[in-house]
């Protein structure tokens, strides 16, 4: 809850939409709303400028193949490549001031023996074409094991997961 005032009185008022964002899909907002995921054997990258206070949360699934695990197709890059670059192409149109782009990155990877190794390849991909397009890239958190919920509010850079 956020308190807003009004003259002497203060109000408390319900902040924050809750936008839900599907595996293999983004979302971007200007306005203060929290954007919802859960992980399961993917990466959500969190992009926001905090002072323009507007961000997007893409969500991309990675799948472990055990016939060729670590070997990922050049569709599969392309069209997460491609999600990407719509992603912060979105950002940019809807915070066009937007100087200072940042990205936190999540991922969750299941217990599959190869899952570290597919995992490591999307996020390399994610992370290079961050850099080559002008967004600081922190460090990357990533977990095992239950899936990850992760809440995150874009107008101050701040994630919850768990």
């Amino acid at each position: 809850m956020q308190w807003r005032r009004d003259g002497i009185q203060h109000q408390m008022t319900r902040p924050n939409r809750e936008i839900t964002v599907a595996p293999d899909r983004f979302e971007v907002t200007g306005e203060d709303a929290i954007l919802v995921t859960e992980l399961r054997s993917a990466i959500a990258v969190c992009v926001y400028d905090a002072v323009e206070e507007a961000g997007a949360l893409l969500h991309l699934r990675f799948i472990v193949r055990v016939s060729k695990p670590a070997d990922m197709t050049d569709t599969t890059l392309a069209t997460e490549l491609l999600l990407l670059d719509r992603c912060v192409e979105s950002m940019r149109e809807i915070a066009p001031a937007a100087r200072n782009l940042q990205a936190r990155i999540f991922a969750h990877r299941d217990d599959h023996p190869l899952a570290a190794e597919t995992c490591d390849i999307v996020l390399t991909l994610v992370k290079h074409f961050l850099l080559d397009s002008g967004v600081k890239v922190l460090p990357a958190e990533v977990g095992s094991g239950a899936a990850r919920a992760l809440r995150f509010r874009p107008s101050m850079g701040w994630v919850q997961t768990r």
